[in-house]
């Protein structure tokens, strides 16, 4: 593959400065392939910008060094553009959640440089989701996740899984629930409400555990609020993926679903806390919509 027809992207705030440090291995790993054309966030959000100019420049691979807000801030505009470019992931973030739903790919900077310089790897099409009009690449959830999320703000200087981990039992005895209606049936009081495109989530969650990234599918993992301690149990057994089968939790695979909460809810897309525009939101599969460099 010629050196032009790779850019390295990187954000150096991902995993709390973790990108700006990793980016110099990542660097010298690339160069030594040819691959010398890297390019670096510069503000929160300034992936929109790279990802315009990749497609502008007719960048045909990818390669973004972050995590998994990264990963999503600039697969959304790739998506939505309907560019041909393929994405590669390198993990230099917190959780990393998308790359586990990857599986095999190419962990190593080394590696990756090499494999794309020879041709060895391959690309697969992947869904992504949408809420009404804020598009995700890995899961979406309201409720206790949007609590943890903005707990684990507040915990930056611990790592990855551990403050996620840290976050939710925090929060655990402190969150008063939300109500939500799920397609038309009544509202009630809920833990939470998670729409899953892959199975990992929150850094030590398997929240959805058959959930595959290219089935045109969503899992929707919907929790019944509980009492302070009889929450642990399911937090306990989400680690793990096995609280499917607990009775305060249903789960369902689907295209499509309608929730309703009674005012428009806060959002967490990829680790990132959004506003709804409207009480009722329409949560759906985005088939196909992405080509990721896979092995």
């Amino acid at each position: 593959m010629g050196a032009k027809a790779v850019r390295l992207l990187y954000n150096p705030a991902s995993g709390s400065g973790r990108g700006a440090r990793a980016i110099v291995g990542i660097r010298a790993a690339f160069a030594r392939c040819g691959f010398t054309d890297v390019r670096g966030t510069r503000h929160a959000g300034d992936e929109a910008r790279l990802v315009a100019e990749a497609i502008a420049d007719g960048v045909e691979t990818l390669v973004v060094a972050g995590g998994d807000g990264t990963w999503s801030n600039c697969a959304v505009p790739l998506a939505r553009a309907g560019s041909p470019a393929r994405l590669a992931i390198l993990a230099a973030g917190t959780g990393n959640d998308f790359a586990k739903n990857l599986g095999t790919l190419p962990r190593d900077a080394r590696a990756l440089a090499e494999r794309l310089a020879d041709g060895g790897l391959a690309e697969r099409r992947v869904d992504m989701g949408r809420v009404d009009d804020i598009w995700f690449l890995n899961v979406v959830g309201m409720g206790f996740d949007v609590a943890c999320n903005a707990a684990a703000e507040r915990l930056r200087p611990l790592p990855g899984a551990p403050r996620y981990v840290a976050a939710a039992l925090g929060e655990l005895f402190r969150y008063d629930g939300l109500a939500i209606g799920v397609d038309g049936a009544p509202m009630r009081r809920r833990l939470l409400a998670v729409a899953a495109n892959g199975a990992h989530f929150g850094g030590a969650f398997r929240i959805a555990p058959d959930a595959r990234i290219d089935d045109a599918q969503l899992d929707l993992v919907v929790v019944d609020d509980l009492p302070g301690v009889a929450r642990l149990p399911v937090l306990l057994r989400a680690m793990r993926g096995a609280h499917l089968a607990h009775p305060a939790v249903a789960h369902r695979r689907t295209a499509h679903v309608t929730l309703t909460f009674p005012a428009p809810p806060v959002i967490e897309a990829d680790g990132e806390l959004r506003q709804a525009a409207r009480a009722t939101v329409e949560v759906a599969s985005v088939p196909a919509a992405l080509r990721v460099v896979a092995d």
